[in-house]
């Protein structure tokens, strides 16, 4: 992911705050996601798949230190290959999110699920771009996508919401002592004013139209068919006389 700030801002307080949540996140959504091949778009230093037990995954992105080198709007991967695709804050810093969206859909396997996080900009992280100091650099340069904006993508690509949260509550200050005073704020956000989080991580499942899955009838029981009794014959004995 090459950005401007990104390293700096990452091993920073409130880049480590950020990216606690989000782990604690991606760990629970993926767990449960099964298959054979798993991808990460990003972060390469970071494995966010590391909860999940697909056996093949790997990271792909821009800097050295990723599994594969490649340009999201044109993955080098066969269509219909990935179980699961997981886009850290990849779309708002793509110049053309929608086709990066449209080329995780292009790999995935029909029921494949695709995992994104982003900033909220109607939050107080979206707010804070707009500060003097906070006009460069990452996270605040780049182009925060709204979530209904997100779910009309995804709506228009054929895919199905199975699961969402936001997390990140606290304000985006960068100062220890202050965001560990407001860690109360995660539980009661969650509670009070979910839309609020500065960061909303979308969990969505590629349906193809038309498609049936079939799986075995596990609990039908079927009756064994009643065996034909012979009717009885009936004999007459004829009287000797």
């Amino acid at each position: 992911m090459s950005i401007a700030g990104f390293d700096d801002w990452i091993a920073s307080p409130l880049g480590r705050y950020l990216l606690e949540r989000e782990r604690q996140r991606f760990d629970r959504m993926v767990a449960d996601v099964f298959g054979f091949n798993a991808v990460q778009l990003g972060f390469e230093g970071f494995d966010l798949l590391q909860a999940n037990r697909i056996p093949f995954r790997f990271v792909a992105g821009r800097e050295p230190g990723a599994g594969l080198i490649a340009d999201f709007e044109r993955l080098p991967l066969a269509g219909h290959s990935m179980d699961l695709v997981l886009m850290p804050h990849v779309l708002e810093f793509s110049a053309n999110p929608h086709q990066v969206l449209r080329e995780a859909e292009r790999v995935l396997i029909p029921e494949g699920q695709v995992i994104v996080s982003g900033f909220n900009p109607w939050s107080l992280w979206g707010l804070g771009r707009y500060l003097p100091h906070r006009r460069d650099g990452y996270p605040w340069e780049g182009r925060f996508i709204s979530l209904p904006r997100l779910k009309d993508w995804f709506a228009l690509l054929g895919f199905e919401i199975v699961a969402g949260s936001f997390c990140s509550y606290a304000p985006p200050v960068d100062k220890d002592r202050w965001l560990e005073r407001s860690r109360f704020l995660e539980k009661a956000g969650d509670r009070w004013w979910p839309v609020a989080g500065g960061v909303y991580i979308i969990q969505a499942k590629k349906r193809v139209h038309g498609m049936r899955l079939i799986t075995p009838a596990w609990g039908e029981v079927v009756p064994p068919r009643k065996a034909l009794a012979p009717a009885a014959q009936k004999s007459r004995m004829k009287d000797e006389g």
